[in-house]
This record gives structure tokens, C-alpha cells and sequence, in this order.
């Protein structure tokens, strides 16, 4: 006769990153009810069978639930399982990290609800439940690495941005001031006469559009990234 086994509950996770006043910050909330009543969580939630075709998907419901928010850049962390995780019995929770620009969150009312979330320095967090706080950990370390040599701080930005605004977040990241020059070194960014849908750098990821942002002095032409890639020569 073939044996019977207890099955685990399913979860998803989220970490919703965004700069607020140029630090790298993590949206929580309270929780309502037991285990952990009133510890600060993560936005998460079981996955739904008969409505989730994926676990991105079921992150992104989660999300729109909670937030009312779409971010443009979701990716799949790594799962987090064992009978001492939560009080409830043994479960699986699978962890992605969200990054949305701060301007997004503001205008959305930082969730369905006003006050939902609060937000958090991701290196100065206050006490988590269940193992949030490893979750937070291992997505802002993901984030960190990837951000040396791809275009992932792109995705806090507006979809356009300036250069400079493009430089900010990376030192903002990173927590190191650079010089333009240098700055555009490392990423392999050359501006010259550019025209709109001509590329800023040598992998053509930062492609020049036809706006500009005003300013006291000469404006600033906005840029867009236009995928997930890798600059052929970053090395933060």
C-alpha cells in the first residue's frame, strides 16, 4: 500500500526594494493575525492552484493584492523550507526580490491601503518574522552584485532617466561617490552627438530618446534601458 505523506504549504515571498532619499530601503507591514501578530513581514501569500500558472505569477497576484502595484522587475530569489520556519508546520516559501522606483509607490499610496507598508534601510532592519530577515538579506546581497556589471539599478529609475540620475543610484547602491568620468568609464558610456535610438554604451542597452530634462544650465537628454543586460565593461 503506498504511503502517505503530509505536504508542506506553499508560499511566495516578496521583497519589494526602492531608493527613498538615497537609501536602499524594504516595504513591510504588520501582521494582523498569529503566528507572529504584529510583527513587521514581507507582502506574501499562499499560492493559489486553481489560479497561479507559475510561482512569478503567483508573486506578482500577491503583489497586486497588497501593493496594487505591477513592477517592472521581478526575479525568483531562492526557497526558504523546513518544519521551524513557521509555527504553523513545515513549509516552503520561494522568494523574489521586486525593485520599483520610489515615484511608483508614491503615487500609488504605498499600497491598496494607505499606510499599509513601512519602509525600511535594508542594512539597519528592525526585527522579522518567520526568516524574512535572511530573505532581505540574500535579495539586497543579489542586488548588490548584479548591479556591479548589469543594468539592474535601472529598473528604481523612471523608464526615462539622465545620466546623472543613472549615476546616482549606482552610488546610492554601492555607497561610493565617483566622478562622472569615472563613473562612465566603468559602465563604458560614451555621449557625444547622440541622436534618438542611438546608444550610450558600448553593449547598446542605454538608448538616447528625444526628450530632455530642463535645468539651469544645458538640459539633460533622457535615456531608457531597453532590457535586462550586461555593460561589456562595468566593474564597480
Amino acid at each position: 500500500m503506498k504511503q502517505r505523506y503530509t505536504t508542506p504549504d506553499v508560499s511566495v515571498d516578496v521583497v519589494l526594494l526602492t531608493l527613498d532619499e538615497g537609501v536602499l530601503k524594504v516595504a513591510l507591514h504588520e501582521r494582523e493575525r498569529a503566528p507572529a501578530k504584529h510583527s513587521l513581514a514581507l507582502p506574501g501569500g499562499y499560492v493559489h492552484v486553481d489560479e497561479d500558472d507559475s510561482l512569478e505569477a503567483a508573486a506578482r497576484r500577491v503583489l497586486q493584492e497588497k501593493t496594487g502595484l505591477a513592477p517592472r522587475y521581478l526575479e525568483q530569489l531562492r526557497t526558504f523550507g523546513g518544519p521551524r520556519r513557521d509555527a504553523r508546520g513545515w513549509s516552503v516559501a520561494v522568494s523574489h526580490v521586486a525593485l520599483i522606483p520610489h515615484a511608483e509607490l508614491s503615487e500609488a499610496g504605498a499600497g491598496v491601503h494607505p499606510g499599509v507598508f513601512q519602509f525600511h534601510d535594508v542594512d539597519a532592519l528592525p526585527a522579522l518574522a518567520f526568516d524574512h530577515a535572511d530573505q532581505v538579506q540574500e535579495a539586497v546581497q543579489r542586488v548588490r552584485n548584479k548591479a556591479s556589471y548589469s543594468t539592474l539599478p535601472c529598473w528604481l529609475l523612471p523608464e526615462s532617466f539622465t545620466l546623472t540620475q543613472l549615476q546616482g543610484i549606482y552610488e546610492q547602491i554601492f555607497g561610493e561617490t565617483v566622478s562622472r568620468g569615472t563613473f562612465r568609464s566603468r559602465l563604458g558610456i560614451k555621449v557625444g552627438d547622440l541622436q534618438p535610438g542611438d546608444a550610450a554604451d558600448e553593449a547598446d542597452i542605454l538608448i538616447a530618446t528625444d526628450e530632455f530634462q530642463g535645468g539651469n544650465q544645458r538640459p539633460a537628454r533622457l535615456f531608457r534601458v531597453n532590457r535586462l543586460s550586461l555593460f561589456k565593461r562595468a566593474s564597480w
